[in-house]
């Protein structure tokens, strides 16, 4: 942890020397121990002068020697540590895992580093085995901050009440995005998937869009000096397919094996399942779901034939071009969720508010170097933040309300 010195600090050090540099020397009162006889016999009474002299001590001794200085006591008894009044010496900031747990460990840790710095208190970075064990760390107060998709954080607030959201994510200039519908069937279509092209909610109906026009970042494209581009490869080279889209409906699900990711995710699960509930469809019974832990194993399980259609956030499909070049071309997007409010950090509602604000300040700010641009990429894919409004995920909270999905899921 880095700390700081203020300074108050230095000040108050000033104070002390300063003080030390002014006790009297108490010459006055060695001068008139003993009187010689003589003296004695022709003043009978010492002179006033005199008395004061040896009797009471002087004011300005007296408060040197039984009181110290309200700077020297200050300084003595409650020493400035460099934390603002009311602050914690730590703080402890918990992330569900968008990846595997030990990986996001180590991604966060710059962070973590840096959030230290800004701040002047330890930070401890602490990845959660799921979203059900952050709720309960900041409810239960292990926990002061969590980065929380909205429906853990809903659940989050609405049972234990004490947490906050803070900080609002936003991806390419939105703080919204949307679940999206893939198959590995291109009958599903109602038209035939076109190649590089993505879906987009625009006016309340879905429309399909270049996939350089998307506002996430699609499979297959890239930034340029230009902005968006096709032409992505992998690491040796090869070329990544760019994602295919086409228009279809959502009465095809119907008998087919959905593979969701948990169901605590809201574009995973909860957004599409309250779809299908709207539609008529019941999400157990009219298919056969399976939840495959993951966006990245929803794509797998697709990908490799185990599951007819998934869910995942857009374009999750980059998770594995990697290791599968072909990913944009043979999982094909036919529909799109509702738009859902970004991702959040959500803070605990006891800590100050000049905490609250710096904490905000310094994501803001790293954020915008390079070096915090790459870190926030890598975990959660955020370009940018802006102060999170409560009122924006009413729309979430409805959606659980409707599922019947008002506590934590184990």
């Amino acid at each position: 942890m880095r700390s700081r010195r203020f300074a108050g600090a230095l000040i108050a050090l000033s104070l002390v020397a300063a003080a030390c540099g002014d006790d009297d020397d108490g010459d006055a009162t060695e001068d008139t121990e003993a009187p010689a006889e003589d003296e004695t016999e022709t003043t009978e009474a010492p002179a006033e002068d005199e008395t004061e002299d040896t009797e009471a001590p002087a004011e300005d001794e007296t408060e040197t020697t039984e009181a110290p200085a309200e700077d020297e006591t200050e300084t003595t008894e409650a020493p400035d540590t460099g934390v603002p009044e009311g602050w914690p010496e730590s703080i402890v900031f918990g992330f569900v895992p968008s990846q595997e747990q030990e990986d996001l460990q180590d991604d966060i840790q710059p962070f973590i580093e840096v959030l230290e710095a800004g701040l002047g208190i330890d930070v401890e970075g602490v990845v959660t085995t799921d979203y059900t064990g952050l709720v309960t760390a900041m409810g239960s107060g292990q926990a002061q901050l969590g980065a929380f998709g909205p429906f853990g954080y809903v659940l989050g607030k609405d049972n234990f009440g004490n947490i906050e959201a803070l900080i609002q994510s936003i991806r390419f200039g939105s703080a919204t995005y949307h679940g999206q519908w893939y198959t590995n069937d291109p009958s599903i279509c109602t038209e035939p998937p076109v190649a590089a092209t993505a879906l987009e909610n625009q006016d309340g109906e879905i429309v399909q869009v270049a996939a350089t026009d998307a506002v996430a970042l699609q499979v297959g494209v890239f930034f340029g000096d230009a902005g968006p581009e096709l032409g992505e490869t992998t690491d040796d080279g090869a070329e990544i397919s760019p994602g295919s889209s086409c228009i279809g409906s959502l009465d095809s699900v119907v008998g087919k094996t959905v593979a969701f990711t948990t169901e605590t995710s809201t574009s995973g699960y909860l957004f599409p399942a309250l779809e299908l509930t709207e539609m008529g469809i019941d999400p157990d019974a009219d298919i056969t779901p399976v939840f495959a832990g993951g966006h990245d194993a929803a794509i797998t399980a697709v990908y490799n034939g185990d599951a007819d259609i998934g869910l995942s956030f857009d374009d999750a499909r980059r998770t594995i071009r990697g290791e599968q070049p072909d990913v944009g071309e043979k999982l094909i997007v036919f529909s799109i969720t509702d738009e859902i409010p970004n991702d959040v950090v959500a803070v605990s509602s006891d800590l100050p508010q000049d905490l609250k604000d710096a904490i905000y300040d310094t994501v803001s700010s790293f954020l915008e170097t390079e070096e915090g641009e790459a870190i926030f990429d890598e975990i959660y894919g955020w370009t940018d933040v802006r102060r999170a409004e409560e009122s924006d995920f009413d729309i979430v909270r409805t959606a659980a309300n409707t599922l019947g999905i008002t506590e934590p899921i184990d």
